[in-house]
């Protein structure tokens, strides 16, 4: 029997978000990240260079402590810098320096670009049936899991 001819199960989703985490992970470890730092700087890329830590944390469902460890390194590596965001002195605008933006335009516009065109290789009702299924299934397992949280799973 072949693989298309066994019944499908949210197993195999898993594994298909496992390989393609582990494809971006080895993505940032070639650019010298952690896979935090390498999404820190695709957010800054996709946004025009500058974005606040809140937006990357929440974009990315990060940790403030996370993205503030991450960001951290970014700064001692001269890749990125901080500065009160405006009319939110709580929040920080993070902004690529100019050492960031030929970092992101060698390392992070070729990802984003290869991403663009493997995407592509879709048909466009295929991209927007993978959107809208993926979509629906992140959104049915969220429900899922805040009833477990809460004690409301379904025997």
């Amino acid at each position: 029997m072949t693989t298309h001819d066994q019944l499908t199960s949210a197993r195999d989703i898993d594994v298909l978000y496992r390989e393609s985490d582990k494809l971006y992970y080895e993505l940032a470890r070639d650019c010298g990240l952690s896979e935090t730092a390498y999404w820190i700087m695709y957010a800054l890329e996709v946004s025009g260079g500058s974005v606040t830590q809140r937006q990357i944390a929440g974009d990315f469902s990060y940790s403030k402590q996370t993205v503030n460890s991450a960001l951290k390194t970014l700064e001692a590596r001269g890749l990125v810098e901080l500065a009160p965001a405006e009319g939110d002195r709580r929040s920080k605008l993070v902004s690529l320096t100019a050492a960031g933006r030929a970092f992101a335009d060698e390392r992070i516009r070729p990802a984003i670009a290869a991403e663009d065109r493997a995407f592509t290789r879709l048909a466009p009702a295929e991209r927007a049936e993978l959107v809208r299924l993926v979509r629906a299934y992140a959104d049915a397992i969220d429900a899922e899991l805040t009833g477990l949280r809460e004690g409301r799973a379904d025997a």
